[in-house]
């Protein structure tokens, strides 16, 4: 008997194995890599919401717990994950210039948002308002941390590389069965897979496509992340991250020719210089109606978590609501209202036996 079976390896799995790991508890992982969304995601940590010049959901908070946590899997697995990068707002006028300045000037806001002004200095980039810098953000390579905890995990025979199978379930008092494996709890990981678990399928999670491109730009010379239309992200080597889209409607992995075409035209907005593009990408980010994470444990199976829906900002997220998640579990301690499922109970029907 194990004391968690964990389904999904993405930035929500991974997580949640850390917490298992850092208290000591056994632990086998299932995963088929089916969902994506972490796999191609540019992986920015970013505080404010770029559109509007304001605070993003608890950022400051998750990023004081994000960056201790990222150290550590670095640490841990020994490679590189955290890359320290500004990113640059480009103003599209005056009047947004200011904007900026007021915002900079709000309690919350102030720690993160510089007020110089930047001006631009690379004749690839058309920016003649300048950028204003936000501070305190990087890219975690989201990548190469899920192949090297999935490495991590092999060599500890944690692992199982396989399609979860729901007929080989089976729920009994006080744990769950899954093959030959017995385990006291089983957490759910799955991003959008989650539409295909029986058990929580209720959930409103709706999901949202995300299309990236990667291009080889020798000629751009700025070294930090550029916000316009779109966010231009230095991958290193003349590479740069170009995305990203966002789709309700199309729930496949399978890039597409409108998406491309989509980035293309606002990256020629402002990006004056030849380039060559070297790859496209697609996943479905987990998103839910309210835009907070679905956490907490099933209305009737008290063996068995959800840890699901952080949309677009994973990387920030997952560090704070996994720890929650195992303080919920192991210690009693409640879960913050707005992310514990309980929010959805109305929308559960109990199974008629």
């Amino acid at each position: 008997m194990i004391d968690y079976l964990v389904v999904g390896l993405g930035l929500a799995g991974v997580s949640f194995c850390e917490q298992l790991e850092v208290h000591k508890k056994d632990y086998k992982v299932i995963t088929d890599n089916s969902q994506t969304s972490s796999l191609v995601a540019g992986g920015l940590y970013n505080p404010v919401i770029l559109k509007r010049f304001t605070l993003a959901w608890n950022a400051d908070t998750q990023l004081e717990k994000a960056i201790p946590f990222y150290k550590g899997l670095e640490r841990k697995l020994g490679t590189r994950l955290d890359y320290k990068i500004s990113i640059l707002r480009k103003f599209a006028s005056i009047a947004e210039q200011n904007l900026w300045f007021e915002a900079a000037d709000k309690k919350g806001l102030d720690k993160f948002l510089d007020t110089t002004l930047i001006k631009n200095n690379d004749r690839s980039i058309d920016a003649p308002f300048g950028f204003g810098k936000v501070l305190h953000t990087g890219r975690i390579d989201v990548k190469a941390l899920i192949g090297a905890y999935q490495n991590d995990l092999v060599e500890k025979g944690r692992l199982l590389q396989e399609a979860f199978d729901f007929n080989a379930l089976q729920i009994h008092n006080g744990y769950v069965e899954y093959k030959s494996i017995k385990a006291r709890k089983i957490v759910f990981a799955t991003g959008f897979g989650l539409k295909s678990n029986p058990y929580f399928k209720y959930l409103p999670l709706q999901g949202s496509k995300g299309e990236l491109l990667t291009i080889k730009a020798p000629d751009i010379k700025t070294r930090d992340i550029i916000k316009s239309s779109v966010f231009i992200i230095p991958m290193g080597n003349g590479l740069y991250r170009v995305g990203a889209t966002y789709e309700r409607l199309d729930k496949s992995n399978i890039p597409t020719d409108g998406a491309k075409n989509e980035l293309l035209s606002k990256l020629h907005t402002f990006l004056k210089c030849d380039y060559e593009i070297v790859d496209h990408v697609a996943g479905i980010r987990p998103t839910v109606s309210d835009r907070r994470p679905l956490v907490g444990a099933h209305p009737e199976y008290d063996q068995m978590y959800v840890l699901n829906g952080f949309g677009s900002r994973g990387v920030l997220i997952a560090p704070t609501v996994s720890a929650q998640l195992f303080d919920y579990i192991e210690r009693g301690e409640a879960l913050p209202t707005e992310i514990d499922v309980l929010r959805f109970i109305k929308k559960y029907t109990p199974k008629v036996s």
